[in-house]
Protein backbone atom coordinates (compact mmCIF):
# COMPACT_ATOMS: atom_id res chain seq x y z
CA UNK A 1 0.00 0.00 0.00
CA UNK A 2 1.35 3.30 -1.31
CA UNK A 3 0.38 6.06 1.35
CA UNK A 4 0.05 9.22 0.01
CA UNK A 5 -1.47 13.44 0.50
CA UNK A 6 -2.85 15.25 -2.38
CA UNK A 7 -3.27 18.49 -2.85
CA UNK A 8 -4.14 20.96 -6.03
CA UNK A 9 -2.90 24.05 -6.83
CA UNK A 10 -5.00 27.38 -7.95
CA UNK A 11 -3.80 26.91 -11.73
CA UNK A 12 -4.85 23.00 -11.93
CA UNK A 13 -1.27 21.29 -11.29
CA UNK A 14 -2.47 18.10 -9.09
CA UNK A 15 0.76 17.71 -6.36
CA UNK A 16 0.58 14.46 -4.43
CA UNK A 17 3.00 13.53 -1.47
CA UNK A 18 4.70 10.61 -0.35
CA UNK A 19 6.63 10.95 2.71
CA UNK A 20 9.26 8.58 3.95
CA UNK A 21 11.81 9.70 6.47
CA UNK A 22 13.86 6.19 5.97
CA UNK A 23 15.43 7.84 3.00
CA UNK A 24 17.84 10.30 2.64
CA UNK A 25 16.50 11.26 -1.05
CA UNK A 26 13.73 12.91 -2.53
CA UNK A 27 12.29 12.14 -5.47
CA UNK A 28 10.28 14.48 -7.77
CA UNK A 29 8.49 13.12 -11.21
CA UNK A 30 5.98 15.11 -13.04
CA UNK A 31 3.57 13.50 -15.52
CA UNK A 32 2.33 15.17 -18.50
CA UNK A 33 -1.05 14.02 -20.02
CA UNK A 34 0.11 13.80 -23.35
CA UNK A 35 2.01 10.75 -25.48
CA UNK A 36 2.63 10.29 -29.18
CA UNK A 37 -1.49 9.56 -29.45
CA UNK A 38 -2.32 13.12 -28.87
CA UNK A 39 -0.37 14.21 -32.24
CA UNK A 40 -1.47 15.26 -35.06
CA UNK A 41 -0.80 12.37 -37.80
CA UNK A 42 1.08 14.50 -40.57
CA UNK A 43 3.04 15.89 -37.37
CA UNK A 44 4.29 12.77 -35.30
CA UNK A 45 7.04 12.47 -32.89
CA UNK A 46 6.33 15.57 -31.22
CA UNK A 47 5.98 14.52 -27.61
CA UNK A 48 9.41 12.41 -28.16
CA UNK A 49 10.67 15.33 -29.26
CA UNK A 50 9.94 17.09 -26.27
CA UNK A 51 11.51 14.48 -23.79
CA UNK A 52 14.48 15.91 -25.70
CA UNK A 53 13.64 19.55 -25.72
CA UNK A 54 13.10 19.75 -21.86
CA UNK A 55 16.44 19.37 -20.74
CA UNK A 56 17.55 21.72 -23.51
CA UNK A 57 16.92 25.08 -21.59
CA UNK A 58 14.43 26.87 -20.09
CA UNK A 59 13.60 30.38 -19.71
CA UNK A 60 16.04 31.35 -16.77
CA UNK A 61 17.83 28.31 -16.88
CA UNK A 62 19.54 27.81 -20.00
CA UNK A 63 21.43 24.36 -18.52
CA UNK A 64 18.98 21.82 -16.64
CA UNK A 65 21.55 18.91 -15.66
CA UNK A 66 24.51 21.18 -14.30
CA UNK A 67 22.28 22.99 -11.50
CA UNK A 68 20.81 19.18 -11.03
CA UNK A 69 24.19 17.46 -10.64
CA UNK A 70 26.04 20.19 -8.32
CA UNK A 71 23.83 18.93 -5.73
CA UNK A 72 24.18 15.41 -6.12
CA UNK A 73 20.80 14.80 -8.25
CA UNK A 74 20.04 12.64 -11.80
CA UNK A 75 17.07 12.67 -14.12
CA UNK A 76 16.02 11.02 -16.69
CA UNK A 77 12.87 10.86 -18.99
CA UNK A 78 10.58 8.59 -21.07
CA UNK A 79 7.68 9.58 -23.79
CA UNK A 80 4.82 7.17 -24.20
CA UNK A 81 1.85 6.41 -26.36
CA UNK A 82 -0.28 7.74 -23.66
CA UNK A 83 2.09 10.44 -21.49
CA UNK A 84 5.37 11.74 -20.86
CA UNK A 85 7.43 11.43 -17.79
CA UNK A 86 10.05 13.15 -16.30
CA UNK A 87 11.65 12.45 -13.24
CA UNK A 88 14.18 13.32 -11.00
CA UNK A 89 16.22 12.57 -7.42
CA UNK A 90 17.90 14.43 -5.40
CA UNK A 91 19.21 14.50 -1.80
CA UNK A 92 16.39 15.79 0.50
CA UNK A 93 17.98 18.64 1.83
CA UNK A 94 18.36 19.94 -1.96
CA UNK A 95 14.60 19.62 -2.54
CA UNK A 96 14.42 22.74 -3.58
CA UNK A 97 16.34 22.63 -6.43
CA UNK A 98 14.21 20.28 -8.15
CA UNK A 99 11.29 22.79 -7.88
CA UNK A 100 13.24 25.70 -9.08
CA UNK A 101 14.37 23.70 -12.48
CA UNK A 102 10.76 21.64 -12.65
CA UNK A 103 8.93 24.68 -12.48
CA UNK A 104 11.20 26.93 -14.86
CA UNK A 105 10.61 24.32 -17.77
CA UNK A 106 7.23 24.50 -16.75
CA UNK A 107 6.94 27.81 -17.35
CA UNK A 108 8.35 28.05 -20.62
CA UNK A 109 10.92 26.50 -22.46
CA UNK A 110 13.84 28.87 -24.24
CA UNK A 111 12.61 28.06 -27.65
CA UNK A 112 15.97 28.78 -28.91
CA UNK A 113 16.25 27.86 -32.52
CA UNK A 114 19.48 26.37 -31.89
CA UNK A 115 18.25 24.10 -28.80
CA UNK A 116 15.76 23.09 -31.50
CA UNK A 117 18.54 22.20 -34.36
CA UNK A 118 20.92 19.52 -31.68
CA UNK A 119 17.58 18.04 -30.48
CA UNK A 120 16.11 17.83 -33.74
CA UNK A 121 19.58 15.54 -34.80
CA UNK A 122 19.78 13.64 -31.84
CA UNK A 123 16.07 12.52 -32.45
CA UNK A 124 16.87 11.51 -35.44
CA UNK A 125 20.25 9.64 -35.02
CA UNK A 126 18.09 7.64 -32.35
CA UNK A 127 15.49 7.34 -34.86
CA UNK A 128 18.15 5.86 -37.53
CA UNK A 129 20.22 3.45 -34.83
CA UNK A 130 17.01 2.46 -32.78
CA UNK A 131 14.45 1.78 -35.59
CA UNK A 132 16.18 1.74 -38.98
CA UNK A 133 20.04 -0.05 -38.63
CA UNK A 134 19.03 -2.13 -36.03
CA UNK A 135 17.94 -6.15 -36.32
CA UNK A 136 14.59 -6.28 -36.17
CA UNK A 137 13.94 -2.17 -34.97
CA UNK A 138 11.46 -1.74 -37.22
CA UNK A 139 8.94 -4.28 -36.36
CA UNK A 140 6.95 -1.97 -34.52
CA UNK A 141 7.12 0.76 -37.24
CA UNK A 142 4.97 -2.09 -38.88
CA UNK A 143 2.88 -3.80 -36.63
CA UNK A 144 1.20 -0.42 -35.33
CA UNK A 145 -0.18 0.52 -38.93
CA UNK A 146 -1.02 -3.28 -39.18
CA UNK A 147 -3.09 -3.52 -36.38
CA UNK A 148 -4.54 -0.31 -36.03
CA UNK A 149 -6.42 1.41 -39.16
CA UNK A 150 -7.39 4.40 -37.05
CA UNK A 151 -6.82 5.15 -33.37
CA UNK A 152 -3.44 6.71 -33.17
CA UNK A 153 -1.56 4.24 -31.91
CA UNK A 154 -0.53 3.13 -35.57
CA UNK A 155 2.29 5.33 -34.50
CA UNK A 156 5.68 4.56 -32.73
CA UNK A 157 6.27 7.25 -30.17
CA UNK A 158 9.17 7.76 -32.25
CA UNK A 159 6.90 9.27 -34.67
CA UNK A 160 5.35 7.78 -37.70
CA UNK A 161 8.36 9.14 -40.29
CA UNK A 162 11.52 10.66 -39.91
CA UNK A 163 10.62 13.46 -42.22
CA UNK A 164 7.93 14.75 -39.56
CA UNK A 165 10.54 15.75 -36.96
CA UNK A 166 13.20 16.67 -39.91
CA UNK A 167 10.62 19.49 -41.32
CA UNK A 168 9.48 20.44 -37.75
CA UNK A 169 9.54 24.40 -36.97
CA UNK A 170 9.63 26.71 -33.93
CA UNK A 171 6.67 27.62 -34.22
CA UNK A 172 5.17 24.15 -34.01
CA UNK A 173 7.55 22.99 -31.35
CA UNK A 174 6.40 26.19 -29.25
CA UNK A 175 2.23 25.71 -29.72
CA UNK A 176 2.44 21.72 -28.77
CA UNK A 177 4.85 23.01 -25.79
CA UNK A 178 1.91 25.68 -24.88
CA UNK A 179 -1.03 23.24 -25.89
CA UNK A 180 -0.16 20.32 -23.56
CA UNK A 181 2.67 21.23 -20.91
CA UNK A 182 0.74 23.11 -18.89
CA UNK A 183 0.58 22.92 -14.94
CA UNK A 184 -3.54 21.82 -15.60
CA UNK A 185 -2.17 19.05 -17.73
CA UNK A 186 0.30 17.31 -15.32
CA UNK A 187 0.40 15.43 -12.22
CA UNK A 188 3.31 16.47 -9.80
CA UNK A 189 4.27 13.65 -6.90
CA UNK A 190 7.11 14.45 -4.48
CA UNK A 191 8.26 11.38 -2.50
CA UNK A 192 11.26 10.46 0.06
CA UNK A 193 11.96 12.34 3.41
CA UNK A 194 9.91 15.20 2.95
CA UNK A 195 6.89 17.02 4.41
CA UNK A 196 3.46 17.76 2.40
CA UNK A 197 3.74 21.24 4.45
CA UNK A 198 7.06 21.92 2.81
CA UNK A 199 5.85 20.53 -0.42
CA UNK A 200 2.83 22.88 -0.43
CA UNK A 201 5.32 25.63 0.63
CA UNK A 202 7.59 25.11 -2.25
CA UNK A 203 4.87 24.26 -4.82
CA UNK A 204 3.08 27.13 -4.04
CA UNK A 205 6.24 29.37 -4.54
CA UNK A 206 7.39 27.88 -7.54
CA UNK A 207 4.57 26.23 -9.34
CA UNK A 208 1.55 28.75 -8.56
CA UNK A 209 2.76 31.44 -10.45
CA UNK A 210 2.79 29.56 -13.59
CA UNK A 211 -0.44 30.42 -15.65
CA UNK A 212 -3.12 27.40 -16.60
CA UNK A 213 -3.35 26.72 -20.05
CA UNK A 214 -6.49 25.71 -22.15
CA UNK A 215 -8.22 22.79 -20.70
CA UNK A 216 -7.38 19.65 -23.24
CA UNK A 217 -10.44 17.40 -23.90
CA UNK A 218 -9.39 13.82 -26.16
CA UNK A 219 -11.48 13.24 -28.57
CA UNK A 220 -9.85 10.64 -30.46
CA UNK A 221 -11.16 8.34 -33.09
CA UNK A 222 -12.08 4.84 -31.90
CA UNK A 223 -10.40 1.55 -33.52
CA UNK A 224 -13.11 -0.42 -35.15
CA UNK A 225 -13.32 -3.94 -34.28
CA UNK A 226 -10.88 -5.86 -36.63
CA UNK A 227 -12.89 -8.66 -39.06
CA UNK A 228 -10.05 -10.57 -40.42
CA UNK A 229 -6.96 -11.80 -39.57
CA UNK A 230 -3.77 -9.06 -40.89
CA UNK A 231 -0.37 -10.63 -42.37
CA UNK A 232 2.59 -8.56 -43.56
CA UNK A 233 5.91 -10.53 -44.61
CA UNK A 234 9.74 -8.98 -43.95
CA UNK A 235 12.67 -9.83 -45.19
CA UNK A 236 16.21 -8.19 -43.46
CA UNK A 237 19.25 -8.86 -42.81
CA UNK A 238 18.46 -10.60 -39.15
CA UNK A 239 19.95 -13.69 -37.36
CA UNK A 240 17.17 -15.47 -37.45
CA UNK A 241 13.60 -15.60 -38.35
CA UNK A 242 11.01 -14.24 -36.03
CA UNK A 243 6.70 -14.09 -36.00
CA UNK A 244 5.14 -11.43 -34.16
CA UNK A 245 1.56 -11.66 -33.62
CA UNK A 246 -0.86 -9.07 -32.28
CA UNK A 247 -4.51 -9.70 -30.70
CA UNK A 248 -6.74 -6.27 -29.64
CA UNK A 249 -7.52 -6.79 -25.95
CA UNK A 250 -9.57 -4.58 -23.63
CA UNK A 251 -8.74 -0.56 -22.31
CA UNK A 252 -6.59 -0.24 -19.08
CA UNK A 253 -9.56 0.75 -16.71
CA UNK A 254 -11.75 -1.98 -17.70
CA UNK A 255 -12.02 -5.34 -15.76
CA UNK A 256 -10.88 -7.58 -18.83
CA UNK A 257 -7.30 -5.59 -19.05
CA UNK A 258 -5.80 -7.78 -16.22
CA UNK A 259 -8.05 -10.85 -17.50
CA UNK A 260 -6.18 -10.49 -20.53
CA UNK A 261 -2.89 -9.80 -19.14
CA UNK A 262 -2.95 -13.18 -16.82
CA UNK A 263 -3.58 -15.10 -20.51
CA UNK A 264 -0.99 -13.53 -21.72
CA UNK A 265 1.09 -14.49 -18.70
CA UNK A 266 -0.31 -18.21 -18.73
CA UNK A 267 0.87 -18.76 -22.78
CA UNK A 268 4.27 -16.98 -22.56
CA UNK A 269 5.30 -15.85 -19.22
CA UNK A 270 8.60 -17.74 -17.21
CA UNK A 271 10.27 -21.20 -18.45
CA UNK A 272 6.68 -22.78 -16.59
CA UNK A 273 4.22 -20.87 -19.13
CA UNK A 274 2.82 -23.27 -22.17
CA UNK A 275 4.88 -21.86 -24.80
CA UNK A 276 8.30 -22.24 -23.10
CA UNK A 277 7.57 -25.79 -21.90
CA UNK A 278 5.66 -27.42 -25.48
CA UNK A 279 7.45 -24.77 -27.99
CA UNK A 280 10.84 -24.49 -27.06
CA UNK A 281 11.76 -27.39 -24.42
CA UNK A 282 9.93 -30.23 -25.90
CA UNK A 283 9.30 -29.30 -29.98
CA UNK A 284 12.61 -27.13 -30.04
CA UNK A 285 10.59 -25.22 -32.43
CA UNK A 286 11.59 -21.34 -30.79
CA UNK A 287 14.59 -20.39 -28.95
CA UNK A 288 13.28 -17.17 -27.64
CA UNK A 289 9.33 -16.51 -27.29
CA UNK A 290 7.96 -14.02 -24.97
CA UNK A 291 3.85 -13.04 -24.34
CA UNK A 292 3.03 -9.34 -23.05
CA UNK A 293 0.67 -6.60 -23.28
CA UNK A 294 1.49 -2.89 -24.28
CA UNK A 295 -0.36 -1.32 -21.19
CA UNK A 296 -1.92 1.20 -22.67
CA UNK A 297 -4.69 3.18 -22.02
CA UNK A 298 -6.99 3.15 -24.78
CA UNK A 299 -7.38 -0.63 -26.31
CA UNK A 300 -4.17 -2.25 -26.59
CA UNK A 301 -2.47 -5.46 -27.77
CA UNK A 302 -1.81 -8.60 -26.35
CA UNK A 303 1.71 -9.30 -28.46
CA UNK A 304 3.45 -12.77 -29.00
CA UNK A 305 6.90 -12.39 -30.27
CA UNK A 306 9.29 -15.03 -31.27
CA UNK A 307 12.69 -16.23 -32.38
CA UNK A 308 12.94 -19.25 -34.94
CA UNK A 309 15.58 -22.02 -34.15
CA UNK A 310 17.36 -22.31 -37.53
CA UNK A 311 15.52 -24.92 -39.57
CA UNK A 312 12.78 -24.03 -38.60
CA UNK A 313 10.05 -22.75 -41.43
CA UNK A 314 7.82 -19.48 -40.19
CA UNK A 315 4.79 -21.56 -40.74
CA UNK A 316 5.36 -24.51 -38.76
CA UNK A 317 6.26 -22.53 -36.26
CA UNK A 318 2.83 -20.08 -36.45
CA UNK A 319 1.37 -23.29 -36.89
CA UNK A 320 2.33 -24.75 -33.62
CA UNK A 321 1.62 -21.68 -31.77
CA UNK A 322 -1.76 -21.60 -32.50
CA UNK A 323 -1.64 -25.73 -31.63
CA UNK A 324 -1.12 -24.16 -28.03
CA UNK A 325 -3.47 -21.36 -28.00
CA UNK A 326 -6.57 -23.93 -29.32
CA UNK A 327 -5.63 -26.02 -26.51
CA UNK A 328 -5.64 -23.15 -24.35
CA UNK A 329 -9.06 -21.77 -25.14
CA UNK A 330 -10.51 -25.92 -25.55
CA UNK A 331 -9.14 -27.44 -22.55
CA UNK A 332 -9.61 -27.10 -18.58
CA UNK A 333 -7.42 -24.94 -16.41
CA UNK A 334 -6.18 -25.78 -13.44
CA UNK A 335 -6.58 -23.24 -10.67
CA UNK A 336 -3.42 -23.48 -9.41
CA UNK A 337 -1.90 -22.68 -13.03
CA UNK A 338 -3.67 -19.51 -12.53
CA UNK A 339 -2.51 -18.55 -9.07
CA UNK A 340 0.86 -19.56 -10.20
CA UNK A 341 1.07 -16.49 -13.10
CA UNK A 342 -1.11 -14.02 -10.54
CA UNK A 343 1.73 -14.87 -7.95
CA UNK A 344 4.54 -13.77 -10.21
CA UNK A 345 2.30 -10.61 -11.39
CA UNK A 346 1.78 -10.06 -7.40
CA UNK A 347 5.72 -10.74 -7.17
CA UNK A 348 6.58 -7.82 -9.76
CA UNK A 349 4.05 -5.26 -8.31
CA UNK A 350 4.85 -5.17 -5.10
CA UNK A 351 8.88 -5.84 -6.03
CA UNK A 352 8.56 -2.52 -8.12
CA UNK A 353 6.55 -0.67 -5.29
CA UNK A 354 10.35 -1.30 -3.04
CA UNK A 355 11.59 1.43 -5.14
CA UNK A 356 10.69 5.03 -4.31
CA UNK A 357 10.98 6.04 -8.12
CA UNK A 358 8.41 3.47 -8.89
CA UNK A 359 5.86 4.17 -6.02
CA UNK A 360 5.95 8.02 -7.38
CA UNK A 361 5.05 6.74 -10.97
CA UNK A 362 2.74 4.67 -10.23
CA UNK A 363 0.95 6.73 -8.25
CA UNK A 364 1.11 9.35 -10.90
CA UNK A 365 0.00 6.92 -13.41
CA UNK A 366 -2.97 6.34 -11.40
CA UNK A 367 -3.73 9.80 -10.95
CA UNK A 368 -3.39 10.64 -14.42
CA UNK A 369 -6.42 8.08 -15.20
CA UNK A 370 -8.82 9.71 -12.82
CA UNK A 371 -8.35 7.67 -9.69
CA UNK A 372 -4.69 7.73 -7.35
CA UNK A 373 -6.47 5.42 -5.67
CA UNK A 374 -5.90 2.60 -8.34
CA UNK A 375 -2.53 2.38 -7.40
CA UNK A 376 -3.58 0.49 -3.99
CA UNK A 377 -6.24 -1.39 -6.22
CA UNK A 378 -4.26 -3.43 -8.83
CA UNK A 379 -3.14 -5.99 -6.90
CA UNK A 380 -6.72 -6.92 -5.66
CA UNK A 381 -8.09 -6.50 -9.23
CA UNK A 382 -5.05 -9.23 -10.16
CA UNK A 383 -6.37 -11.71 -7.35
CA UNK A 384 -9.94 -11.64 -8.56
CA UNK A 385 -10.12 -12.77 -11.74
CA UNK A 386 -11.43 -16.35 -12.21
CA UNK A 387 -10.84 -19.10 -14.21
CA UNK A 388 -13.85 -18.56 -15.72
CA UNK A 389 -12.78 -14.96 -17.31
CA UNK A 390 -9.83 -16.48 -17.69
CA UNK A 391 -11.46 -18.64 -20.32
CA UNK A 392 -13.61 -16.58 -21.60
CA UNK A 393 -11.60 -13.40 -22.24
CA UNK A 394 -8.90 -16.06 -24.48
CA UNK A 395 -11.81 -17.06 -26.44
CA UNK A 396 -12.46 -13.57 -26.75
CA UNK A 397 -9.10 -11.89 -27.89
CA UNK A 398 -7.32 -15.19 -29.16
CA UNK A 399 -9.65 -15.82 -32.58
CA UNK A 400 -7.68 -15.34 -35.80
CA UNK A 401 -9.37 -12.62 -37.19
CA UNK A 402 -8.64 -10.38 -34.30
CA UNK A 403 -4.96 -11.18 -34.85
CA UNK A 404 -2.32 -9.32 -37.04
CA UNK A 405 0.76 -10.77 -37.98
CA UNK A 406 4.26 -10.33 -38.95
CA UNK A 407 6.54 -13.30 -40.50
CA UNK A 408 10.21 -11.78 -40.39
CA UNK A 409 12.41 -13.77 -42.98
CA UNK A 410 16.02 -13.76 -42.30
CA UNK A 411 18.25 -13.26 -45.68
CA UNK A 412 21.02 -15.57 -43.76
Amino acid sequence: MISYQNFKLSNGLNVYVIENPDTPVAVVNILYNVGSKDEQEDKTGFAHLFEHLMFGGSINIPNYDEPLQKVGGENNAFTSTDITNYYLTIPANNLETAFWLESDRMLSLSFDPRVLEVQRKVVIEEFKQRYLNQPYGDVWLKLRPLAYQKHPYKWAPIGKDISHIENATLEDVRSFFFKFYRPNNATMVVAGNVKTDEVKKLSEKWFDPIPAGEAYKRDLVKEPKQLAPRHLNLTADVPLNAIYKVYHMPEKLSSGYYQADLVGDMLGRGNSSRFYRQLIKERKLFNKLNTYITGSVDPGLLVISGMLNNNVSLETADAALQEVIDEFKSEAIEQSELLKVKNQAESTLQFSEMELLNQALNLAFAANLGDAELVNKESQKIQSVTVEEVKSMASKVLVPENCSTIHYHSQN
